[in-house]
């Protein structure tokens, strides 16, 4: 019996330093928090679309597409004509000869005709609806930089929920590695105290219960922790077997600094910007519909070549004639009327307006309201993990205790484990207190309109 207790407990010894060699050789790259936000930053879709979306609203406020530029259209034409004629005298005389004059036939005569034209025009006053409807689209070009900014705020604070979930699965992996060696040694322990006659077998089979559950726990959160780095690599674009390990490091902002976030939140909330830039815009759609009540005046200019080739005809020869035509001209246009369009145009643009009064009222209100949750939820995590911090040295130092009791066989083995899985508790609770505290926090920079302006 003794001798076959060895042989399991050498066995179970060896498998545990096999594990340690291979543990010891893979090795990991280390995907830093400045990393990830790079990747993200290049390789996101949502944010390349964001992206993609300035660059047509660039395009869309240049000058080229503001309507005060000229058009020059050009025009060219050929035509080409043949046909063959019988020019009859009807038995007249010819004086020269004294006989009837003959019939004259024109076979195959060719008439060519050539053109090309240049026309310029150009609007020298429009009802100013150009000039604002220029502003209109420079100001559409903010509100979508500010698009684009809240898509990459919120896949930032999308990316670090996902980045710390996956180090809280990292260390608690680590802490049920730890559980499942303290557990293996209780097993060779009690199996030497059973050889002994120091307990009795039930002891041992505790001790096995506990290393199977243990493994249980080990084996479910390595899957989680696969599972939520293949959900990370789904972010950052990478291929989703790429291997890394995250830093794990927290550190929260200091309190004086987050109250100056906090002082001017109304001025970089997101938003409240982007309804600020709406407002712009809808001012300046009623502006754009007023040109409608006004003359517009224009230029217009043109330049003309034209060439006919005639064929020659029973009576006059063959003839080339080449025309240069050159013209400019001023015009102005006045709709005085134009059945009500503009009138309810500018109503219903005032309107718009008005409605984004009304939401950037109940905007701001919301936004007080989020920024005051928000704040709420980070003080209350942050006390809590300040709690847990306490508790995992109160639950360590009785598990510690508890070990050195067990070890001397003061307490039995259920005493034991309720403590070890008190630690463990304590640890686990600690670890997703921290990180919801620093989640918490990161969802009110957001609110604040800091969360681009930190170091992570």
């Amino acid at each position: 019996m003794k001798s076959i207790m060895n042989c399991k407990s050498s066995s179970i010894l060896k498998l545990v330093f096999f594990l340690f060699l291979i543990s010891g050789n893979v090795i990991s790259q280390q995907l830093t928090k400045q990393e990830a936000i790079r990747l993200t930053l290049e390789n996101n879709f949502g944010i390349l679309i964001a992206t993609n979306n300035i660059a047509v609203a660039k395009n869309n406020k240049g000058v080229l597409n503001s309507g005060y530029l000229p058009t020059l259209t050009g025009n060219a034409g050929a035509n080409y004509q043949s046909a063959s004629s019988t020019t009859s005298f009807g038995g007249a005389i010819n004086p020269n000869t004294g006989e009837p004059r003959s019939d004259i036939e024109i076979e195959d005569a060719e008439t060519q005709r050539y053109n090309a034209g240049l026309n310029l025009n150009y609007t020298l006053f429009d009802g100013l609806g150009r000039f604002y409807n220029y502003k209109r689209l420079k100001e559409q070009y903010n509100l979508t930089e500010l698009q684009a900014r809240e898509t990459i705020e919120t896949t930032i604070l999308q990316l670090f929920s996902v980045y710390y979930e996956v180090a809280r699965l990292s260390e608690n992996k680590e802490i049920l590695e730890e559980t499942l060696r303290i557990s293996k040694e209780r097993i060779l322990r009690s199996n030497y105290q059973f050889e002994y006659g120091q307990n009795t077998k039930l002891n041992v089979l505790n001790a096995e219960v506990d290393v199977a559950n243990d493994s249980i726990n080990l084996l479910n959160t390595r899957q989680q922790l696969i599972n939520t780095k293949r959900d990370l690599n789904v972010i950052l674009d990478n291929d989703l077997t790429y291997e890394f390990e995250v830093d794990t490091i927290i550190k929260f902002i200091p309190k004086l600094e987050l109250e100056e976030y906090l002082s001017k939140s109304t001025e970089n909330n997101i938003t409240l910007l982007q309804n600020e830039s709406n407002i712009r815009i809808s001012d300046y759609d009623i502006k754009v519909s007023k040109s409608g009540y006004l003359p517009s005046i224009g230029l217009t200019g043109s330049y003309g070549w034209n060439e006919n080739r005639n064929p020659p005809s029973a009576f006059f020869p063959g003839n080339v004639s080449d025309t240069y035509t050159l013209g400019a001209g001023v015009s102005l246009t006045w709709n005085l009327f134009d059945g009500g369009n503009t009138i309810t145009r500018v109503k219903n643009a005032k309107i718009a307006l008005d409605n984004q009064e009304i939401i950037k009222s109940q905007i701001e209100k919301e936004v007080k309201r989020d920024i005051a949750n928000a704040l709420g939820n980070y003080e209350n995590r942050l006390n809590v993990f300040e709690i847990q911090q306490q508790n995992v040295i109160t639950n360590q130092n009785n598990f510690e205790r508890s070990q050195e009791r067990f070890k001397l066989g003061q307490i039995t083995s259920i005493e034991f484990r309720q403590a070890q899985i008190n630690l463990i508790l304590a640890e686990t609770n600690k670890n997703s207190a921290k990180y919801d505290a620093k989640i918490a926090e990161l969802q009110l920079l957001q609110l604040t309109g800091q969360l681009l302006n930190i170091e992570f």
